[in-house]
């Protein structure tokens, strides 16, 4: 009997240019069908990431851009309600691989017909305001626009509860006022703290994509990173995959994947370090075994008597709270700055005044 083995001999991207333009081709022509908004939302996160990531690769691994980038006015004069993926992509573009008009032309159409008036929040007035800024037009002339943000940032508590949409919005404040780290964005040091707040709750639900966000917002902000997150994202990095598409269901994880990444390239490690093969592939990150957010949120709302007193309710959690949920949770508390001062706002401890009436409440963490 003969057995028969099949080689896969497909080559192996080696070098960041390969691996690039091979992500490159993934992002643009194997995810998403004919450039819909979800397609523009990729492409643009996936050119940020590229372009703010302080990595060096030939400008031809992005290519297959080339058409894209040459109907794009044309796209954008359609497609108005989204001006800031377009002028995004055509931005990242020209910085990516050396030049081109289009950029300014895109600018110049979105101020013309004044599309930032269709904004109604002021992060998104940030945004538009960032990336017209590249081309010197500022959209919005609003003084007080920074001094809100800058109040919503410097709000520690707020950062203390459970509030993902809260949190990548602080971590979006400080990339658009550092200019993506590339100048100081003047925060106070209540800022510091809810960027640290926010952290160690990404950190306790072990999510990945968040605490990468809130590792480079630190960063750009020219504040320290706790060294214990940086590490536990740099062993994520190591466990996550690109895999050759084959049928089998695979969790989407193309944004943790890109977050991590950018992470890992700003951390000093090489980024997208990983083999990435030809045509369609899927991202693989590795998924939570531990759901410490959700035990200790269940443990503390039902003790009456709880405290926000860490090292009192830390003895009285054992026995409430898993055995693998509260080394984790031992774990977060000796990395977090201050974890006694996070602690103090998550527990809880003031009721509100309905509580007394026996109402409750059906929410989750």
């Amino acid at each position: 009997m003969t057995n028969v083995v099949s080689v896969d001999f497909k080559p192996r991207a080696t070098s960041l240019d390969e691996r690039v333009r091979r992500l490159a081709e993934t992002f643009a022509r194997h995810r998403r069908v004919g450039e819909d908004v979800l397609w523009l939302k990729e492409n643009a996160e996936f050119l940020n990431v590229l372009e703010t990531g302080g990595q060096s690769f030939d400008a031809s691994a992005l290519s297959v851009y080339d058409g894209v980038y040459d109907r794009i006015a044309e796209r954008m004069a359609y497609f108005p309600q989204y001006y800031r993926f377009f002028i995004a992509l055509a931005l990242d573009l020209e910085a990516l691989t050396g030049g081109g008009d289009v950029g300014l032309s895109l600018v110049e159409f979105a101020q013309a017909n004044d599309l930032v008036a269709a904004e109604l929040s002021d992060l998104q007035r940030a945004e538009a305001r960032r990336l017209m800024l590249r081309r010197g037009v500022d959209p919005v002339r609003d003084p007080g626009l920074d001094d809100r943000l800058r109040a919503f940032a410097s709000r520690p508590a707020t950062f203390a509860l459970p509030n993902k949409k809260a949190a990548y919005e602080l971590t979006h404040i400080v990339f658009y006022l550092s200019e993506y780290g590339r100048r100081a964005p003047d925060l106070p040091a209540e800022a510091r703290l809810s960027l640290e707040h926010a952290g160690t709750l990404a950190a306790i639900e072990m999510n990945a994509d968040l605490l990468s966000e809130i590792c480079v917002a630190l960063r750009f902000a020219g504040w320290d990173v706790p060294a214990p997150w940086e590490a536990w994202l740099a062993d994520y990095t190591a466990d996550s995959a690109v895999l050759t598409r084959d049928g089998s269901p695979v969790p989407d994880g193309y944004h943790q994947f890109l977050v991590t990444q950018w992470h890992a390239g700003l951390a000093g490690a090489a980024p997208f370090a990983c083999t990435v093969d030809e045509g369609p592939v899927d991202f693989f990150v590795p998924q939570p075994q531990i759901h410490a957010l959700r035990e200790l949120s269940r443990a503390l709302m039902e003790d009456p008597a709880r405290t926000g007193d860490w090292q009192v309710m830390r003895r009285r959690l054992a026995g409430r709270v898993g055995p693998a949920a509260l080394s984790h949770l031992d774990a977060v508390a000796d990395a977090a700055p201050q974890f006694d001062a996070f602690f103090e706002h998550f527990a809880r401890v003031v009721p509100l005044s309905g509580a007394r009436h026996g109402l409750s409440s059906g929410f989750g963490a």
